[in-house]
């Protein structure tokens, strides 16, 4: 199924590679203007120059509630409107190993303010202008690491994210701005390969009901769809992407 977002304007956190760039090519390529908020601003800048027309890289610090309050102004300024968002930046590929009992607090600080409060930042910067539009639609990025109880500070930060997500449903949606969250699982990027060893690759394989790695495009669907006017009616959700990993009743 393809979708529509011609004359809508996305923001998509952490898209200078991986599972973001993915999301915003896509978006690009169904019509949306595109804004890559970067803290990289070399990989934001290569994406936006790759896209061309209707793509702009703004460095942006997610866990800086400035940084995220100037991407908004310079993405009203380039495309006068935003429709879209998709919190998925997030320190991974280089993150610390270590458990809650023994991570250093400054570091578990600043961990948080990206993969916890950075959603919370983007969405306070832009919930004014989307409101203004007529409403708009959010997706955060979450994890099935929120449901496993095995990732320390990882899985603590998806799982508050899950809740955001929720609470977030019911402030955001008088303003008609709906929010969910998208939990993929064990995904082939360069970032999981950094993380996760190709020899606990395996058997992590071996326990999911389809038995192979996510690729980006397994996840753009699914965030498209969330994005788009046929989930009018949904909010509030958190939809797991992830081989069956995980499974709920």
């Amino acid at each position: 199924m393809t979708y529509s977002f011609s004359g809508t304007v996305a923001v998509v956190t952490g898209s200078g590679g991986g599972i973001g760039e993915a999301y915003a090519r896509a978006l690009h390529a169904e019509g949306a203007k595109v804004v890559i908020a970067e803290v990289n601003d070399e990989a934001g800048g290569r994406v936006a120059d790759e896209l061309g027309d209707g793509a702009l890289s703004v460095k942006t610090d997610v866990g800086d509630p400035a940084s995220t309050d100037a991407m908004a102004r310079a993405a009203m300024e380039a495309f006068g409107r935003i429709d879209h968002l998709v919190n998925n930046a997030a320190i991974f590929g280089d993150m610390e190993l270590a458990g809650l009992t023994n991570v250093d607090y400054a570091y578990l600080d600043r961990f948080m303010k990206v993969n916890l409060m950075g959603a919370l930042h983007c969405t306070r910067s832009v919930m004014d202008h989307m409101a203004a539009g007529g409403g708009g639609s959010i997706v955060n990025q979450s994890s099935t690491a929120a449901w496993m109880g095995i990732s320390g500070f990882y899985g603590l930060a998806k799982a508050s994210l899950n809740f955001l997500t929720a609470a977030l449903a019911h402030e955001l949606a008088p303003r008609n701005i709906r929010i969910n969250a998208i939990a993929p699982g064990p995904t082939d990027t360069a970032a999981m390969n950094k993380q996760v060893p190709k020899a606990f690759q395996d058997p992590l394989v071996r326990s999911l009901a389809i038995k192979r790695l996510g690729t980006p495009d397994d996840l753009v669907g699914p965030v498209l769809f969330m994005l788009s006017d046929d989930a009018r009616w949904m909010t509030g959700h958190v939809m797991a992407v992830d081989g069956g990993q995980v499974t709920r009743i």
